[in-house]
């Protein structure tokens, strides 16, 4: 006999463990907190009998979708007590995350935001339904409801998103080069070439958590951006370089102050401008832009 025999819980927990993270993050919009939601989903998959579970992939999604709802009401109580706006923790991304256009748009940060705009049942129901394509029955099992009430929470929230989300899709390629624009105008500090990139309605969201520089609201438009830009980083000691990377499956800038990790700036564009930039300065937010993350909706 074997002395590696596996348990069946274990290689099936395994085998579907980065689609329940990509789960619980699009649902939390936290790495720390999904991993934790993995950790109790874990816990209440070893108390299963198997042999009473007809679809292992759907079953595990459910309680993953079960403690997700548990932990977002717990979130929501601490994002109340937040400083500042509130941003999607960064996830420094595989390859394959960017190649898979639909991944990528559903992990995007400005994607993320419009999720935060959904009450946590929409967001349960639109996530596992449009992203991940589960039958409204097993979605019915996961949030307590019946299958005729979820289609009608995914028509609402689905007409609420469309309504919110960028209006077209940008080639990676075409947001390297804006965000290369981006890098060339911080570490000149060429204030025209930074204004040549951006929309003026842009919109500034910056999260520091209260703990590094960040405004206390959205800053709406061109001028006004970049004066908090320029001005917040160039009171910081040390030179302003950045690094081109792909965060949550999209281009983005890691920018470092005197060679020290400062934050990282996804942004959203439109007609070749920038419409929406997200900056991600509190430390606690940026554990997981060293190493990469992998996600999968399947």
């Amino acid at each position: 006999m074997s002395d590696h025999a596996t348990d069946p819980a274990t290689d099936a927990f395994v085998a579907h463990r980065n689609l329940l993270f990509t789960v619980a993050y699009e649902m939390l919009g936290s790495a720390a907190d999904a991993e934790d939601v993995l950790q109790e989903t874990w816990l209440r998959w070893v108390k299963v009998d198997l042999e009473q579970v007809r679809d292992q992939r759907a079953y595990l999604v459910r309680i993953t979708t079960r403690q997700s709802l548990n932990r977002l009401r717990t979130m929501t109580r601490r994002k109340e007590a937040y400083v500042g706006p509130w941003l999607p923790e960064p996830l420094l991304t595989t390859p394959d995350v960017a190649e898979d256009v639909e991944l990528a748009e559903s992990v995007s940060m400005a994607m993320m935001l419009v999720l935060e705009t959904l009450s946590p049942t929409e967001r349960a129901v639109f996530v596992l339904r449009e992203a991940f394509e589960i039958s409204y029955e097993d979605i019915a099992a996961a949030v307590d409801k019946s299958p005729a009430a979820v289609r009608q929470i995914a028509y609402r929230a689905r007409r609420h998103v469309d309504a919110r989300r960028p209006r077209q899709v940008v080639s990676p390629h075409e947001a390297r080069e804006v965000l290369e624009s981006v890098r060339r105008a911080l570490e000149t500090r060429d204030v025209q070439s930074l204004l040549d990139v951006l929309a003026p309605d842009v919109v500034l969201v910056s999260d520091g958590g209260g703990v590094k520089q960040a405004a206390l609201r959205p800053v709406v438009g061109a001028d006004k951006l970049v004066r908090f830009m320029v001005g917040s980083l160039g009171k910081a000691e040390g030179t302003i370089t950045g690094e081109s990377t792909v965060v949550n499956g999209n281009p983005a800038l890691v920018l470092r102050l005197g060679g020290e990790l400062d934050g990282v700036m996804a942004v959203r564009i439109e007609d070749g401008r920038i419409t929406g930039a997200y900056y991600v300065r509190n430390p606690e937010k940026l554990t997981r832009v060293a190493c990469e993350t992998p996600l999968t909706l399947r």
